[in-house]
């Protein structure tokens, strides 16, 4: 099984951190695997960062994407061959493999070509014409030949040139069986044998034949082996015994990394016209192979979403994952499936306290750690339980999560908005930190919040924040961005805009003055803000 991705929005706050880590804990211990794998798809903010290391849990991977890659493919394991061995391994591994190319590597597992059945068919049609063969190493010769070295105690040849020849008995006085520059292939003919060596011959094939004693104390320059293959045989074989890197023509080499993105692969495979594709892994180690058809049934990553059901939220590449479940406590919006999935959406302040019903109705009890998290994240969603969102259930799955944490709901919560310090952040970090974007009735707006205890520090970077939220106006061509900053305290939220004044006087039902109104009670983006909006525009 694979891994199963868990996780929340972009910009992620507390809650959806938190609701990833707690659902994989849940699922890999019911399932009795380890397969869900919590993830974020942005930075952890100062807030959840002091939660984290408060219950020594470390925060989630990143990842960039969930787009298809080459790793989510079935490409086929093909062995990659060293580029000294010789040919007929390499026909024999395609053949045996049923492929008709296979991957030719370095000594360090590095790519070094591609050798293919027509590469070897060709190599073959050229030795039609030719009789002799060149630098062939004795390795090779020897295993191609299933022989052994004769003279194996004196023998310092390490690799086999020369004309190859056939000796017949009606050839007795030919000058070849003679000629040092031969490669004599015999049988049961120890006389040609004997006058070969003499002459000095620098390498014999001896096929199906009885050996002599003294052929052993052959010297050092002359190669003699014995095999159990016949002549005929032995003088087509030979040429197999050539290492596959003489034959493999030096040209370009299209790769692929396993982390390369199946939308680029497609691209280049269209402006090319190889039949196989070498793959290789982050060390440029080959893997395997890769072939057009392989793109057909791309293997889809699995993912869980948890704390959003919209799209814009959610990772990119949402079009190329298969969506196993959702659990979100916000409003349905417009995320579809290819196939019915698992949703939980419920009318509470927190994914967490969702996760929490979960936990009792499977009857496991999360870890003081897990439990410590999940109360934090509650508290940190439902504003200490001043938000309008929050529940009886969120106050007592809350309660019921501290006990087993043994901690202190009021100690929690105060680290939680102390974690909210500004001085040394820019308008932009603070304003990214809890940023979400909505598409509502043709309308595109962005809203970010920012919570804390007190506003004043906050509110005098008020151009700060309207030059940065203008830029991304015109920049995503949206037709309205809001800052939230809510203050605890004051249990209100001061809003800065760039957008229509129109559209906030109606909307809020009070005047805005310079681009800024102050909401008293409104404290919850989900449940105050975008309602509002949505009433207004249909």
């Amino acid at each position: 099984m694979g891994d199963i991705y868990v996780t929340g929005h972009r910009n992620p706050d507390t809650d959806s951190i938190v609701a990833s880590i707690a659902y994989a804990n849940l699922q890999n211990a019911t399932l009795g695997d380890r397969a869900y794998k919590p993830v974020r798809i942005g930075s952890i903010n100062d807030e959840t960062a002091r939660l984290l290391s408060r219950f020594g849990v470390a925060p989630p991977p990143f990842i960039k994407t969930l787009r298809t890659q080459v790793c989510d493919l079935d490409y086929d394991r093909t062995p990659a061959l060293n580029r000294s061995v010789p040919l007929d391994l390499a026909w024999r591994t395609m053949r045996d493999g049923e492929v008709s190319v296979v991957p030719i590597v370095q000594d360090d597992g590095t790519l070094f070509g591609m050798l293919s059945a027509g590469d070897i068919a060709s190599y073959d049609m050229q030795t039609m014409a030719e009789n002799r063969v060149n630098n062939v190493p004795l390795f090779n010769l020897l295993s191609v030949l299933e022989g052994t070295l004769v003279n194996e105690l004196n023998c310092t040849v390490s690799a086999v040139s020369g004309e190859l020849y056939i000796a017949l008995p009606q050839n007795y006085e030919d000058s070849a069986l003679t000629n040092p520059d031969t490669v004599l292939i015999c049988g049961e003919q120890p006389e040609i044998i004997d006058r070969a060596l003499e002459s000095g011959v620098r390498c014999l094939i001896i096929c199906r034949a009885t050996l002599r004693p003294q052929w052993a104390q052959a010297g050092s320059d002359t190669c003699i082996i014995s095999t159990p293959l016949s002549a005929r045989r032995v003088s087509r074989i030979i040429y197999q015994a050539l290492p596959v890197e003489r034959i493999i023509v030096p040209k370009d080499i299209v790769a692929f990394h396993l982390s390369d993105y199946l939308d680029d692969v497609r691209e280049i495979m269209l402006k090319s016209r190889y039949r196989s594709y070498p793959v290789l892994d982050e060390n440029d180690q080959v893997v395997g192979t890769i072939s057009r058809f392989h793109l057909l049934r791309p293997r889809r990553k699995q993912v869980v979403l948890v704390d959003h059901n919209e799209a814009a939220q959610s990772v990119p590449g949402l079009d190329q994952v298969e969506i196993l479940e959702i659990i979100d406590h916000h409003r349905l919006a417009d995320i579809q499936t290819t196939q019915p999935i698992r949703v939980r959406n419920e009318p509470v302040g927190s994914t967490n306290t969702i996760l929490t019903s979960m936990y009792q109705e499977r009857g496991v009890v999360p870890s003081p750690r897990i439990a410590g998290l999940m109360a934090g994240a509650i508290l940190s969603d439902t504003v200490m339980f001043k938000s309008p969102t929050c529940t009886k259930r969120d106050i007592a799955m809350a309660e019921r999560l501290s006990r087993i944490a043994g901690v202190s709901l009021d100690e929690i919560g105060k680290e939680l908005y102390a974690a909210g310090s500004s001085d040394g952040k820019s308008a932009e970090e603070l304003f990214n930190a809890d940023y979400k974007q909505f598409h509502i009735a043709e309308q595109n707006i962005g809203v970010s919040q920012i919570t804390c205890i007190d506003a004043d520090h906050l509110l005098s970077r008020r151009d700060e924040f309207l030059s940065l939220m203008q830029k991304l106006r015109d920049k995503q061509d949206f037709d309205m961005v809001i800052l939230m900053i809510t203050d605890v305290l004051q249990e209100g939220s001061h809003i800065f805009y760039v957008g229509n004044d129109e559209t906030i006087r109606q909307a809020f039902s009070k005047e805005p003055k310079d681009n800024y109104l102050f909401l008293k009670g409104v404290m919850s983006r989900k449940k105050q803000i975008i309602p509002m909006l949505t009433a207004l525009w249909g």
